[in-house]
């Protein structure tokens, strides 16, 4: 029908305008805008890609325009302060707020539903204490030549490719400015992430970007000649990532220069995906083991690994290597499944992980039962971006929080969710010169290291309000949560912390704990099996059953 008026349509106008032009050759015109119209029409009938565009010609369009229009119209006219997705708005304005030095107190309350099952609180003290210094933290203290004092929130790791050169150096400036550390993500410590000499914390991946020979494989003088690097203060062993756990990491290949391609030691032309697990070793032992080499091989700066908790027996299984062999790593990062990237596979970044607040209480407990958790830092990584945020992180056994998404937005990030697609409107996730180049470095370093300044005071003012001098301090009942319309718990009441040593002795462990400790092996990741072996029948034991075994029920014959 619309196939057919269309047809109509552009017969009658061209009909109409040469008629017309007989009296007023001006009108010709509009030949200039009905020509066009006419090629897109005929083109749309005659294409075989989209149906919609042969039953719809020229107007089928108006679709694909507000689909490509759809996101800006969603942030700006739609969504509320409290329901944007990933961040909401509430939260990226107090950001851009801190980093511009902006007024960010909020007037006439808070537009939060304070009944609403899952609302979070922090428990004040009526004898609250004045916001001091926020102490740092020392990392590596028992193995480590070279132990690190690292800030309660630094910059989580963010690779050069997946970000701008641009927006890598404003990051280091401002870690250099504030005093604070800044992960590399696994992308090697690249040109961009030392230019400043800001505290860098290297990653390394399944892919050994920085420190593989010609054929992918971990190069350990090249990791040596990179790690004595002075601005690098500790090595992060990635095993997974919250935003898509299980799969290697994903650079498209539309971000992939030739620089970023001699960095990373990868071909052109193709996305760049790393394994999804390591071929260094194969086994927890393996693991530790090594985590030491690297901690050596470094000059001794303090050494750890990051994961999004997955299998809980896989973890245990590693705690269990701790203890057989007396290696630990210095720290743990936990990530949580809500963690951001710039590109994964939908199912991974929905469907796989477990969130940071279950994640991170399991590893807490974990290394609690077996007495190793006062010889490892616990580092919270996943949607960190207010003061509470951090509380919260502590309150679960964090010792201090990492925050990439709330760096980028104290960049100047809008939320475009174009990360993947190398065209990011703010120059922060591309690779496109003439829009990285709008980023300058200076400004943009002011911005993240005045968000992280007030953000750490914010932090102080709530350790304060609880009463407390130090956030060492802080536990699990000082955070609450609205769990039922009239029912409240405590952190310490829903996430209840194991005994030091409870998994010491598998045989007082309690019964959950006691099952998944059973399935844990420290010589391989995949565990043992808890359940008893079923048992093979004999072929004599088979026909005996088969004498033995009532006779089936037969349908009725009208039945079969």
């Amino acid at each position: 029908m619309v196939r057919r008026l269309f047809v109509a349509l552009a017969l009658v106008a061209w009909t109409a305008l040469a008629a017309i032009a007989l009296v007023w050759p001006d009108v010709l015109w509009l030949a200039l805008l009905l020509a066009p119209l006419t090629v897109l029409g005929i083109f749309d009938m005659l294409q075989r890609e989209h149906t919609l565009l042969r039953i719809y010609p020229v107007i089928g369009h108006a679709r694909y325009l507000l689909e490509f229009v759809r996101p800006e119209i969603q942030q700006y006219f739609v969504e509320s302060n409290l329901d944007g997705r990933p961040y909401p708005r509430e939260f990226r304005a107090v950001i851009y707020q801190r980093a511009k030095g902006e007024r960010d107190t909020v007037p006439f309350g808070t537009q939060r539903d304070l009944n609403a099952v899952g609302c979070e609180w922090m428990a004040h003290s009526l004898a609250p204490r004045p916001p001091s210094e926020t102490p740092r933290l020392l990392f590596g203290a028992e193995c480590c030549k070279q132990p690190y004092s690292a800030s309660y929130l630094n910059i989580s790791a963010m690779s050069y490719g997946s970000l701008s050169r641009n927006a890598v150096m404003a990051l280091n400036l401002a870690a250099k400015q504030g005093h604070f550390a800044h992960n590399t993500g696994e992308g090697s410590a690249s040109p961009y992430h030392r230019k400043y000499g800001g505290d860098l914390i290297w990653q390394i991946g399944t892919g050994y970007f920085g420190c593989r020979d010609s054929a992918g494989n971990f190069d350990p003088q090249r990791f040596a000649d990179v790690a004595a690097v002075e601005s690098i203060k500790m090595i992060e062993l990635k095993l997974s990532q919250g935003a898509k756990p299980g799969h290697g990491g994903i650079l498209p290949a539309a971000k992939l220069t030739a620089e970023i391609a001699e960095i990373r030691g990868v071909p052109l032309g193709a996305d760049v995906i790393s394994p999804p697990a390591h071929t260094a070793f194969a086994s927890p032992k393996g693991l530790l083991e090594f985590v030491a080499s690297l901690r050596e091989a470094s000059g001794g700066k303090p050494t750890g690994f990051k994961l999004c908790l997955g299998n809980q027996v896989e973890f245990l299984s590693v705690c269990k290597a701790m203890v057989q062999t007396g290696i630990y790593p210095d720290f743990i990062t936990v990530d949580g499944a809500e963690g951001g990237t710039g590109a994964a596979p939908i199912e991974l970044s929905n469907s796989v992980g477990m969130p940071l607040a279950d994640g991170l209480n399991f590893v807490h407990n974990a290394l609690r039962g077996y007495d190793l958790r006062g010889k490892i830092r616990l580092v919270a990584s996943g949607k960190v971006a207010t003061g509470f945020h951090i509380v919260r992180a502590l309150a679960l056994g964090a010792d201090c929080c990492n925050a990439a998404r709330a760096m980028m937005f104290a960049l100047g990030c809008i939320q475009a969710r174009r990360c993947n697609a190398n065209d990011c409107p703010v120059g922060i996730t591309t690779q496109q010169p003439a829009r990285y180049r709008a980023l300058d470095v200076e400004k943009k370093a002011e911005r993240v290291a005045r968000y992280h300044k007030d953000t750490l005071h914010a932090f102080a003012e709530l350790i304060g309000a609880c009463g407390l001098d130090d956030p060492r301090d802080l536990t699990a009942a000082h955070v609450l949560r609205r769990v039922g319309p009239v029912t409240i718990r405590s952190f310490a009441e829903v996430y209840p912390e194991l005994p030091v040593g409870a998994l010491q002795d598998a045989l007082s462990a309690p019964t959950r704990w006691r099952e998944l400790c059973a399935a844990a092996s420290a010589e391989h990741f995949g565990g043992v099996s808890v359940r008893a072996p079923l048992p093979v029948a004999s072929p004599e034991s088979a026909f005996k059953s088969a004498e033995t075994a009532p006779p089936k029920r037969r349908l009725p014959e009208a039945l079969r």
